[in-house]
């Protein structure tokens, strides 16, 4: 579930808004995405998945983080790097993609 929208990062691309299948982003007075329905989260991980700029975590769960968790904090997702870590392990973060270091011999 879409827990994390940092306001510093983001570049107002709305790549997530544009991606997000039931569209649980609307776009702030400030040009920022606003979670604004929450509940109707899938945790498809898409918003984080196009991020170009990891400015959004989705936890791995149906259910909003209890409040207190520390996955809500943005600072202890940036030192632990779990903002766009969905997007690096797809290999959509620079460097080589997966597939092609996941399969067979080296390509030419």
């Amino acid at each position: 579930m879409i827990e994390v929208v940092s306001a510093e990062r983001c570049i107002e691309c709305d790549k997530c808004i544009e991606v997000c299948p039931t569209h649980v982003f609307d776009r702030g007075a400030d040009g920022i995405p606003v979670l604004t329905r929450q509940s109707d989260c899938q945790t498809c991980f898409m918003c984080e998945a196009y991020c170009p700029v990891d400015a959004l975590f989705v936890a791995p769960r149906t259910e909003p983080l209890p409040a207190g968790d520390p996955q809500l904090d943005e600072a202890y997702l940036i030192e632990r790097e779990l903002l766009g870590s969905y997007r690096r392990k797809l290999g959509w973060g620079g460097g080589q993609l997966g597939a092609r270091v996941a399969i067979g011999p080296e390509l030419p």
